[in-house]
């Protein structure tokens, strides 16, 4: 399917060369023509469709740098898909366009950037993709980074039964769990997998906060809501203390980004509830450093209390790639018990790496140990497990045993 909007020289003799007046113009014209905005449609549900069958984690398109092309990321790679070349920019910006609806142009034009559900009515399948707008050079830009089609399960996903008990709401009704690691390390999947399974097996109310909110969990045995910043609510913070008056088991949010996110989780998860986050952080230890960090040196001890008191989970994952083809998920499980507490307490921090590297039996494991299983199984070579391991000393101990 092509990407070629059907354009008049008549429509298009009037608009700026460039910049923002281009931009205002472009999108003016676009809101006044259904045909362009259901041919969009079309076409986002055809690269959703495509993305799928090709295997594609993102798609990106526009600005100089794609060289008027369409880009995919499959298996860790980003390469041009050689079917869709030589695009005409009008198609691209146009394209790209049809994403902002009319109240969020201004925010684009004033931050350079706008997050957005990507959400097409058209198509078959009914694939969804967080869509991410952006300015480059002064042109439109856009990735789009595909939603799975359903949740996997957290078995499936590797996590040991001690760990699927503590994420459980039910068995553990209390306590702040991170999803943490660099972009495109399948925090979403981690996350949504969660949320799945405590809809499948407990009754409650799951409350998730989302920017954009990405795959759509119908209410199963809990009642699930979905709440989206910009739409919804205004901000994280805003909805994480609104949440208080919501009546939730179980609160998701997206993504925790400044100090009044963190003090706002650490505020819900401290009246009693079960709190599921994301971090970009590569490690358990880094994620303990960067939460107290983003505090003033005068609040740091305050944090570092709290935190201990509240932390149950500490999940940090890298998709890796393997041996033969695709990738594998590797990560890192601090499971916060009374000697992980202690050391977080006293600002023993550099000890909970062997408090990991020993908590097997209680589903704790370093990155380097399940780099290691990996590399022992098969599934990524011995070179791969060096360069992804945070412990290089320790990863070449492990080596030696094979």
């Amino acid at each position: 399917m092509d990407l070629k909007f059907n354009i008049s020289e008549l429509e298009i003799k009037d608009v700026p060369l460039r910049g923002r007046p281009r931009i205002r113009y472009l999108h003016g014209l676009l809101t006044k023509n259904r045909d362009w905005q259901e041919y969009s449609d079309r076409i986002t549900a055809h690269f959703l469709e495509l993305m799928t069958e090709k295997k594609a984690s993102d798609l990106d398109m526009g600005a100089p740098g794609c060289l008027h092309q369409i880009w995919m990321r499959i298996d860790g790679y980003k390469a041009p898909l050689p079917e869709y070349r030589n695009l005409r920019k009008f198609d691209e910006e146009l394209f790209i366009l049809s994403f902002v609806e009319e109240e969020y142009l201004e925010l684009l034009l004033k931050y350079g950037a706008l997050d957005l559900a990507v959400n097409p009515q058209s198509g078959e399948h009914n694939r969804r993709a967080r869509g991410n707008v952006y300015l480059d050079q002064g042109s439109l830009a856009l990735n789009m980074r595909l939603i799975n089609e359903k949740p996997m399960s957290l078995m499936n996903l590797g996590f040991s039964q001690p760990v699927i008990d503590r994420l459980d709401m039910d068995k553990e009704k209390f306590g702040l769990t991170l999803i943490t690691g660099l972009t495109g390390s399948g925090k979403s999947t981690t996350l949504d997998a969660i949320i799945d399974y405590n809809n499948i097996n407990n009754n409650g109310q799951i409350i998730i906060i989302g920017n954009p909110i990405e795959y759509i969990h119908p209410s199963k045995k809990c009642l699930v809501r979905h709440r989206e910043v910009g739409s919804d609510v205004e901000s994280f913070s805003g909805g994480i203390i609104q949440s208080l008056r919501q009546d939730p088991d179980m609160i998701v949010i997206g993504e925790i980004r400044n100090s009044t996110e963190i003090a706002a989780a650490l505020e819900i998860t401290d009246s009693g509830h079960k709190t599921f986050s994301t971090l970009h952080t590569s490690s358990a230890s880094d994620t303990l450093h960067r939460f107290i960090a983003e505090f003033p040196a005068n609040e740091q001890d305050r944090i570092r209390h709290r935190l201990a008191d509240t932390l149950s989970i500490v999940i940090s994952q890298r998709l890796i790639p393997g041996r033969t083809k695709g990738r594998v998920m590797a990560r890192e499980v601090l499971s916060v018990d009374g000697s992980v507490r202690a050391a977080i307490h006293n600002n023993n921090i550099a000890e909970i790496y062997q408090m990991m590297n020993e908590g097997q039996s209680r589903g704790m494991l370093t990155m380097e140990q399940d780099l290691f299983r990996l590399y022992r199984k098969g599934q990524i070579t011995k070179e791969t497990a060096v360069n992804f391991s945070n412990n290089k000393v320790r990863i070449a101990q492990l080596m030696q045993y094979t």
